[in-house]
């Protein structure tokens, strides 16, 4: 059963408290109770409205929509697939704090979030309630909140002049929650590490959990966020890739009903019967009415008139290179002029004849587009608002086989190429994807298969692999290129590789991070503008 088919959800500011909408109605709002009111924390009725409120970001467009993917656009697998001043500013690294795309929304969300977070950890554990719903709030506020420092850090903190982003605490007194940012983001992580092992202790295992609670986080959800923040830790300090092994180790380790594996069909993994399989370990879930729209993103602007999908993000013809030859991810991940594909019940030739493409790369995305498949989908599969674009697939933000390629990643640093055990696990990757499993566990091989197989997920960020492994100022100083279809009058076509993104100047000491919306800084004495570099034309605020 979908979590949004019975969650109620939350609107509230950072400080001003909290109101409950029905997932049916967003517009009929009940008091919620301001921090130390007399009027709630008093039941475990009010514990539940508490833990519902963290699943409201999930329907936002600008946070589980476009969002972070127009820092994630900035890769060299897509482009912008539609004429856009404030994104193309961002992919050229010329971005400023006052940007208005709606990536500014997740900062303000997160901390929203966070808020919501200390709020139950400050109240909950002194009610008269019972021991299974203090443990299982406590713990899904601890995963919220490492799971909201996650969502920014990575994006905005680093180990030198920026620091971290500021940490709130449920002990952080009302008077100081404009807090300072950290001086390393690793405040963040190990903070992010804590929490995530803390609600590990204190929730249950999947298999545990009734069908109706699904969407809730669970002890692998908590062990493969750790092991991630780690390995975005690592880049940092080297002593993190034993945290990456151990709680890859954790997930890898599980047993009976709640062991973790390989789906054995990459196509198929990316259908709604699919949401929860043998490869689940966290997703967002959304149904026809509301949820998600990231799946909408992309594909062909304006679906032919057809079904409203968005045309922002298009892959490029150096991703789809990327595949060895009968990788079977590729085809199940980008559609190539003359494939077919099922849309609202129609045939489609992707980008020849009557279904001609303006995407930018003259290629699209297959990878999410199971929803938009049957004729009656509209209503029943994909909202029937055109443009909402919830639907009914999970939005995967972490799953087993990134658990495989954390750790082979931290095995071949730490221990060198060629490590044994690293070879095996991304062998288990390349059989399930229809190739010999020959790797030798190099960094240049670990770095093409988890591009491969990640690609266009919305987490985790390709850009943010290039940035810690020092790749990004190489491989953006290199031209972007798509391919041009042109229909001939007896219905044959022709394809020819076209550039579609000229080579950009990426500086590592200073594009590493991206600004804090600048709505954010203008609000907090604490939050600053260190602006470096000032003359160079793509030069990025440091915060």
């Amino acid at each position: 059963m979908c979590i949004r088919d019975r969650y109620k959800t939350i609107a509230l500011s950072l400080l001003l408290g909290f109101s409950l909408a029905a997932c049916s109605d967003f517009l009929e709002f009940d008091p919620y109770g301001l921090e130390g009111s007399t009027n709630f924390w008093k039941t475990e009725e009010d514990v539940e409205k508490a833990l519902n409120a963290f699943h409201e970001f999930t329907y936002q467009e600008g946070v589980t929509g476009r969002g972070f993917m127009w820092f994630e656009n900035c890769s060299d697998n897509m482009v912008t697939g539609r004429s856009q001043s404030e994104a193309q500013a961002i992919k050229d690294f010329q971005m400023t704090p006052e940007n208005g795309r709606d990536q500014k929304d997740n900062w303000p969300w997160m901390y929203r979030i966070i808020a919501r977070a200390n709020d139950v950890l400050r109240n909950v554990p002194d009610m008269s309630i019972s021991g299974s719903v203090k443990n299982r709030a406590i713990g899904q506020a601890r995963f919220y909140r490492g799971f909201s420092y996650l969502w920014l850090a990575p994006w905005y903190g680093d180990n030198g002049v920026n620091g971290g982003i500021p940490i709130v605490t449920e002990k952080t007194p009302t008077a100081e929650i404009d807090q300072p940012r950290p001086t390393s983001v690793l405040a963040n992580y190990d903070m992010i590490i804590e929490d995530m092992r803390a609600a590990a202790d204190l929730l249950p295992y999947l298999s545990e959990m009734a069908n109706e609670d699904y969407g809730r986080p669970h002890k692998a959800a908590c062990w493969a966020f750790a092991a991630r923040a780690a390995l975005y830790a690592s880049q940092f300090d080297a002593k993190y890739y034993d945290t990456v092994i151990e709680m890859c180790d954790k997930v890898m380790g599980m047993t009976g009903a709640d062991k973790r594996g390989l789906y054995p069909d990459f196509a198929r993994l990316w259908r709604e019967e699919n949401n929860f399989c043998e490869e689940y370990i966290f997703s967002l879930l959304g149904n026809a009415v509301e949820g998600p729209k990231f799946h909408g993103m992309s594909f062909e602007n304006g679906g032919w008139g057809l079904y409203n999908t968005w045309g922002y993000f298009q892959p490029t013809l150096e991703l789809y290179n990327a595949y060895e030859a009968g990788d079977e991810r590729r085809d199940a991940t980008i559609l190539y002029p003359g494939d077919h594909i099922q849309f609202v019940g129609q045939d489609v030739t992707w980008a020849v004849g009557s279904w001609a493409t303006s995407s930018t790369s003259g290629l699209t995305w297959r990878k999410f587009m199971s929803p938009w498949e049957n004729a009656d989908c509209i209503g029943k599969k994909v909202n029937s608002n055109m443009n909402n674009a919830s639907n009914v697939l999970g939005t995967c933000l972490i799953r087993y086989a990134d658990i495989l390629l954390m750790k082979a990643e931290a095995l071949i640093w730490k221990n060198g190429e060629g490590d044994s055990e690293a070879k095996s696990l991304l062998n288990q990757i390349r059989k399930r994807a229809g190739l010999p499993e020959n790797s030798q566990a190099t960094k240049v091989q670990l770095k093409n298969e988890r591009r491969c197989e990640l690609a266009f997920e919305f987490q985790p960020s390709r850009h943010l692999d290039l940035v810690r492994w020092h790749d990004a100022q190489e491989a953006y100083a290199k031209p972007l290129h798509g391919v041009k279809t042109t229909t001939n009058p007896d219905g044959s076509f022709n394809v020819q590789e076209v550039e579609i993104w000229p080579a950009r100047t990426f500086n590592p000491n200073v594009n590493h991070v991206f600004p804090i919306p600048a709505k954010e800084v203008a609000n907090s004495k604490n939050l600053k503008l260190s602006l470096i570099h000032i003359s160079e034309p793509t030069r990025q605020a440091e915060i």
